[in-house]
């Protein structure tokens, strides 16, 4: 968990209010994001950070799949899509990101699935009110080393999403969720004065409780991986 998710086009106007209610936007800034109903890992997910150098909110695009800066390669031998919350600054990984590279992917909301392979039932947690989902996360520059310095793809953004154990309304489905906060803490988590340590993220999951224990459960139709559209997250019967 979280594995797959969805983004609709609303998720641009926002962001463009939440920053704006921050009073910090850039004179040229404007989010254009395109709906996609079944992102999955090393998939393009937006992103909203504060750039430590510039102190500026942005909106970015980022590979879903955090590579730390130190790697020498994009594609690692373990999956780095979710973070684990618990003693995750313990791994190395997650180390520097949490300090002070911090970030919020607005979701539609998240998928999972239950039952036997081959007749898996999936599930889709949204918002009741279709609020945009905040989901904790963490971000890294990457360095492409193959690519001459003058080349402008050189340093791939890349990103998490932070998991902890699932809420006792989740349980049936999964044994973990994603951390999502409500909008009055993501200008803390983003703030990287913060240095970001391992009570900044527990006090994060205890946000996030409430949050995801008011989550609109919805099974949906089965769809294939190459699938997308609204109707992928149409209730059955709905």
């Amino acid at each position: 968990m979280c594995g797959r998710f969805a983004v609709d086009d609303k998720i641009n106007e926002s962001i463009t209010e939440f920053v704006e209610s921050t009073g910090r936007k850039p004179a040229e800034w404007s989010p254009d994001w395109e709906a996609a109903y079944n992102i999955a890992p090393t998939e393009q997910i937006p992103i909203l950070l504060e750039s430590a150098k510039t102190g500026e909110l942005r909106f970015e695009r980022a590979r879903w799949s955090l590579v730390p800066g130190w790697s020498k390669t994009l594609k690692l031998k373990f999956p780095t899509f979710n973070a684990r919350t618990e003693g995750i600054l313990e791994k190395r990984t997650w180390r520097g990101p949490v300090k002070s590279h911090r970030a919020i992917v607005p979701a539609t909301g998240f998928y999972e699935w239950t039952g036997e392979r081959g007749s898996k039932t999936p599930w889709f947690m949204s918002n009741p009110d279709g609020a945009v989902l905040g989901l904790a996360g963490l971000y890294s520059w990457w360095r492409d080393h193959t690519k001459d310095d003058n080349d402008p793809d050189r340093w791939i953004l890349t990103a998490t999403i932070l998991t902890s154990d699932a809420v006792h309304t989740l349980e049936g489905i999964h044994d973990r969720n994603p951390v999502i906060l409500p909008e009055e803490l993501w200008s803390h988590w983003l703030d990287p004065t913060v240095t970001g340590d391992q009570a900044l993220v527990d006090e994060a999951v205890r946000a996030g409780v409430a949050q995801a224990e008011a989550l609109r459960i919805d099974q949906v139709a089965p769809f294939g991986v190459k699938d997308d559209g609204p109707q992928l997250i149409h209730p059955v019967g709905g």
